[in-house]
């Protein structure tokens, strides 16, 4: 999932807190992307590695359990946003805009910019190299529109 560079392997998986939650989150939803795999098996596998300690957990098992049952709605958030079919996203830069997205949506106490920053810094560690203006551009059209209702 990390590229080759030296800069992603010293920044893969070493937040702590709700940052670190994202980044497992992030690994979980690109998993559930490959196999398929249901909400206890993500978490229990996630609930395995050693960085489980150090992240929100609490927040992790919410933002996993919101993503997975909100699916649809994301993707079809996304699509209006984007300028390319979900399947055709790549599975790093959908996962971050789930995140994103069901952050913004599900009105917790993290700041509107402080979820788009953190989204950013997922694709610039994780995705390809103009993931994130991709991941800002979807997530920023869709706070314009949100902000407006």
């Amino acid at each position: 999932m990390a590229k080759g560079n030296k800069k992603s392997k010293e920044a893969r998986l070493t937040k702590k807190g709700r940052s670190g939650s994202r980044q497992l989150l992030l690994q979980a939803l690109y998993q559930y992307q490959l196999s398929g795999d249901g909400f206890d098996v993500l978490f229990s596998q996630s609930k395995q590695t050693k960085e489980f300690s150090r992240i929100d957990q609490v927040h992790f098992k919410y933002l996993l359990h919101e993503v997975l049952k909100n699916l649809d709605k994301l993707d079809k958030i996304s699509s209006k946003h984007s300028d390319r079919p979900n399947n055709q996203l790549d599975p790093i830069e959908r996962a971050i805009i789930w995140i994103g997205l069901i952050e913004v949506l599900s009105d917790q106490d993290t700041p509107v910019n402080v979820v788009i920053n953190e989204a950013i810094e997922l694709a610039k560690i994780y995705g390809s190299k103009d993931s994130y203006q991709f991941v800002n551009a979807v997530l920023d059209a869709f706070l314009k529109e949100h902000s407006s209702k």
